[in-house]
C-alpha cells in the first residue's frame, strides 16, 4: 500500500473513510453496549424480584455507590479517557514499541496505587457508609459497611479492566471490549443467586452477601474475556516502574481535571443517594432502576458515539486537520440527539407501564413501580444532554483543554446541590426532585460546553444543528401523540393488567412509535437519517452478499 505523499493527504485520508469507519464501529458497540445495559437490566429486574424494592435493595445499592463511584472516576472516566487520548497519541507519534511501554507503566501503577485504595476503603467501610448514606438507621448501615468490605476490590479489576480496552479501542477493536461488561452481568447474575440462594433459600438480607461476592467473580470475568485479544496484538505485559516517563505524566495531568469532569453525572447521583437515604426504604433502589432504564438508549447511542470519537479526534489534532475535527465532533453531536430525543419521548411518556413490564414481579409491587416510574421521567428529561456530553468531553480531552470541562462540572456540583435542597426538601418532591435536577444539569452541562467549544473552534455547525433539531420536534410530536393514545386505550390499567395483555400493548407502541417518528423525519428530509439508512442498507447489502 502506497503512503500518503505529504502529511496533509495522510490528515485527509482517515477523513475519506470517516463515515464507513464511524457508522460500523459504532453499530458494533452499540450491540454489544446494548447487550451488557439488557444484561445489566435482567440483573436488577430478578434482584427486584427476589428481594423487593424497600431496604435490603437499599442497602446494597447504597453500598454499592461507592466502588462503583470510583470505578467511574478512575476506571471508565479519568482514567481511560486520558489513557485512550495519550496512547493514541503515542501510536501515532512513536509507534507500537513505546505505546506498549506506555500501557506496562500505566498498568503498573493502576495495579499499586488502587490495590492500596481498595485495602483502605475495606478498612474504613464503616466511615465511608456513614458519610455516603448518613440517612441509615444502624441496622441497614452494618449490612451496608460489611457488603462494602466485601466488593471493594471490585475497582481494581475494573480499572485494569478499563486499561485493556483503552488499549484496544486505540487499535480499532471495539467488539470484545464492549462485551466485557456483559461477562460481568452474567457472573453477578450467576454468581448472586447461586450463593444467594445458598445462604439464605428465602433470600433475605443475608442472602445479599452472596451478591456482593458474586460482583467480585463478574469484574474478573471483565477483565480475563479481553486478555486473549490484547495477546493477538502481540502485547506482553511486565511490570515497568519508571513512572517519569513523559507519556505517564500526561496521563496524569489529565486524570487530575477530568476525575471532577469525566465523572459528574455518577458524582451527582451519589449525592442523590445521600439525600435519597433520609427519605425511608426503597427511594435509593426506585431511582437505581430509573437511571439504568435511562442508560439504555445511552449506552446505545451516547457511548458508542463517544467510544469511537475519541481516537478519531485525537489523530485528527495530531494531524492538524481542525475542519476535520469540527466536522466529525458536529456529525456525532447530530447523530446522539436525533437517536436520544425520540427516547426521551418515549420514556416520558411510558414511564409506568415500563417500570411494570420489567420489575412488577416477585416481591417488588406496584406502588414501587409507580415510585420508580416517577424517578424515570425526569432522569428521562437530561437523557440527550448526557449523549451529547459523552462526545463533548471527549473532543475537550482531544484538544489538551481539560480545565474547561472540569470548571464546567465544578458548576454543575454545585448546582445540583442547591436544585436538590430546592426540589426535595423545599418542594417535598422526594426522589422524583433528586432526578428532576440531575437532569437538569445534564442539559445545562451540555449547553455550557457546547457553546465553549463553538467559540473555541470558531463555529460547530450550530445552524444545522438547529434545523435538524426543529424538524426532529415536529417528528417526537407525532410521536407522542402515539404513546399518549397508547396510555390512554391500551395502558391505562396497566397496575393490575395481565403481564402478556401489557408487554404486547408496550411492544406495539414502541413499534408504532418508532415507525411513526421515522416516516415523519424522512418526510422532513432529516439528512441523518438518511445516513443511518445507507448505513442500515449497505451492511444488508453485505450480509446478503455470499
Amino acid at each position: 500500500m502506497n503512503e500518503p505523499s505529504s502529511p496533509a493527504a495522510a490528515a485527509v485520508a482517515p477523513n475519506t473513510r470517516t463515515e464507513k469507519l464511524n457508522t460500523k464501529a459504532a453499530g458494533v458497540i452499540g450491540i454489544a453496549v446494548m447487550c451488557s445495559r439488557f444484561l445489566g437490566l435482567a440483573r436488577e429486574q430478578i434482584f427486584a424480584a427476589l428481594f423487593g424494592g424497600g431496604g435490603a435493595m437499599d442497602a446494597f445499592t447504597a453500598e454499592f455507590r461507592i466502588p462503583n463511584l470510583l470505578r467511574d472516576l478512575f476506571a471508565e472516566g479519568a482514567l481511560s479517557t486520558a489513557f485512550v487520548t495519550t496512547f493514541s497519541k503515542t501510536v501515532a507519534v512513536g509507534g507500537d514499541a513505546a505505546a506498549w511501554r506506555l500501557a506496562n507503566r500505566v498498568g503498573t501503577l493502576t495495579a499499586l496505587v488502587l490495590g492500596l485504595l481498595c485495602v483502605g476503603g475495606m478498612v474504613f467501610s464503616e466511615q465511608l457508609v456513614a458519610l455516603l448514606a448518613p440517612g441509615f438507621d444502624p441496622v441497614k448501615a452494618a449490612l451496608t459497611a460489611q457488603l462494602t468490605r466485601i466488593m471493594f476490590p471490585f475497582i481494581l479489576l475494573v480499572s485494569l479492566a478499563a486499561l485493556v480496552m483503552g488499549v484496544l479501542n486505540s487499535k480499532s477493536i471495539f467488539g470484545m471490549p464492549a462485551m466485557a461488561s456483559s461477562f460481568f452481568n452474567i457472573g453477578s447474575i450467576v454468581g448472586g443467586v447461586t450463593l444467594g440462594f445458598w445462604i439464605d433459600p428465602h433470600f433475605g438480607p443475608r442472602a445479599l452477601i452472596g451478591l456482593g461476592f458474586a460482583t467480585i467473580l463478574g469484574g474478573a470475568l471483565q477483565l480475563a474475556v479481553q486478555l486473549p485479544s490484547l495477546a493477538r496484538l502481540g502485547y506482553r505485559f511486565h511490570f515497568d516502574f519508571h513512572w517519569r516517563d513523559a507519556g505517564v505524566r500526561a496521563i496524569l495531568l489529565l486524570m487530575g481535571p477530568s476525575v471532577i469532569a469525566a465523572s459528574t453525572t455518577q458524582f451527582n447521583v451519589l449525592i442523590n443517594s445521600m439525600f435519597a437515604s433520609s427519605l425511608g426504604d426503597g427511594p435509593i433502589f426506585w431511582l437505581s432502576i430509573a437511571f439504568r432504564l435511562m442508560q439504555l438508549p445511552l449506552g446505545l447511542f451516547g457511548v458508542a458515539l463517544g467510544t469511537v470519537t475519541l481516537p478519531l479526534l485525537s489523530r485528527l489534532v495530531v494531524a492538524g486537520e481542525m475542519d476535520g475535527f469540527r466536522a466529525e465532533l458536529a456529525r456525532a453531536l447530530r447523530l446522539g440527539l436525533l437517536l436520544t430525543i425520540p427516547s426521551t419521548v418515549g420514556l416520558v411518556m411510558l414511564a409506568e407501564p415500563i417500570i411494570s413490564v420489567l420489575y412488577q414481579h416477585g416481591k417488588f409491587t406496584a406502588f414501587q413501580a409507580s415510585e420508580a416510574a416517577g424517578a424515570l421521567r425526569f432522569y428521562a428529561i437530561g437523557l440527550a444532554g448526557y449523549a451529547a456530553l459523552k462526545v463533548l468531553v471527549n473532543a475537550f480531552y482531544a484538544l489538551d483543554r481539560r480545565k474547561t470541562p472540569m470548571l464546567v462540572s465544578f458548576l454543575a456540583v454545585a448546582l445540583n446541590l442547591l436544585l436538590n435542597w430546592i426540589f426535595t426538601l423545599h418542594l417535598g418532591w422526594g426522589h422524583r426532585g433528586l432526578a428532576f435536577s440531575t437532569g437538569c444539569i445534564a442539559t445545562i452541562n451540555f449547553l455550557l460546553l457546547y457553546a465553549l467549544m463553538s467559540r473555541h473552534i470558531k463555529g460547530l455547525e450550530s445552524r444545522r444543528l438547529l434545523s435538524m433539531l426543529v424538524k426532529v420536534a415536529v417528528a417526537a410530536a407525532a410521536l407522542a401523540a402515539v404513546c399518549a393514545a397508547s396510555s390512554h386505550w391500551l395502558l391505562s390499567d396497566w397496575q393490575t393488567q395481565a403481564f402478556l395483555s401489557k408487554l404486547a400493548a408496550l411492544l406495539a407502541t414502541v413499534i408504532v412509535g418508532a415507525a411513526v417518528f421515522g416516516a415523519c423525519g424522512a418526510a422532513l428530509h432529516i439528512e441523518e437519517i438518511k445516513q443511518l439508512q445507507r448505513a442500515l442498507m449497505r451492511r444488508l447489502q453485505r450480509r446478503a452478499t455470499p
